[in-house]
């Protein structure tokens, strides 16, 4: 049975042709850390997560599903 998807983290990432290398970079946040967003093994604070839309220049809720 397969987790619920929380966050859209990676498919916005694949959209605009990034990487969670390149996000965590942009973050100043371990690669690791992004990787476990990206797979919902976890997720980031509201605060992170309106970080994450300015740097990738998208609306919050693009980055959360219904």
């Amino acid at each position: 049975m397969s987790k619920k998807s929380i966050n859209r983290l990676k498919v916005v990432l694949v959209e605009k042709k990034l990487s969670s290398k390149w996000l965590a970079e942009k973050l100043d946040k371990n690669e690791a850390t992004v990787s476990r967003w990206c797979t919902n093994d976890v997720q980031p604070t509201l605060k992170t997560l309106v970080e994450i839309a300015d740097v990738l220049k998208v609306k919050v809720r693009e980055l959360i599903n219904d």
